[in-house]
């Protein structure tokens, strides 16, 4: 996290579980902990790359937004799975009561004499998540598979694990929903 003079700023790191021709989003967390309005603008060395949504908008007074990035499908892999693709996220006080609507470029120039604060965020490409494996854990291949569910009626970890990422997906949905609109 980085504390930045105006919002905090979660991950300094977007890392994108590369997968050739698949579509892949990541959430940062921007957070207002003054009690002035913010407006913010992110801004990225790829901008065919990537969408970014909301691209600016205004953060209230200690409350958060969520900005979603998502890196468009690629068709190759970059040589040694290196990025060095980064992404800027300028803030600035703006006056109470400011909304999107009122973001203007200028704004964020620091050559007319605005104060802009900056925070740089680097790219990283993790190894996708690995599908689990046909083979339960801690048995062996041609034994019988565990049930699913244990001997007390409860449902086992791996049930459990798929619950909580079906969760998530769905809360992924609902957020671009929302954003979206």
């Amino acid at each position: 996290m980085s504390s930045g003079e105006l919002l905090e700023i979660d991950p300094l790191e977007l890392q994108f579980p590369f997968e050739l021709k698949k579509q892949i989003s990541c959430s940062l967390q921007l957070a207002n902990k003054s009690d002035d309005y913010v407006a913010f603008k992110v801004k990225t060395t790829s901008p065919k790359k990537y969408c970014v949504r909301p691209n600016s908008g205004v953060v209230l007074p200690r409350s958060t937004c969520v900005v979603i990035v998502t890196m468009q499908a690629q068709r190759e892999a970059p040589p040694d799975m290196q990025c060095k693709d980064k992404f800027l996220v300028q803030s600035v006080i703006v006056d109470q009561g400011a909304s999107t609507k009122d973001i203007t470029t200028e704004m964020f120039s620091k050559e007319s004499g605005n104060v802009v604060d900056e925070v740089k965020l680097r790219v990283a490409y993790v190894s996708p998540p690995q599908p689990p494996s046909p083979v339960p854990e801690g048995s062996e291949e041609g034994s019988s598979p565990r049930p699913s569910v244990s001997d007390n009626g409860n449902p086992n970890a791996s049930e459990l694990l798929a619950v909580s990422i079906l969760h998530y997906c769905f809360m992924c949905v609902f957020l671009l929903h929302i954003l979206l609109r």
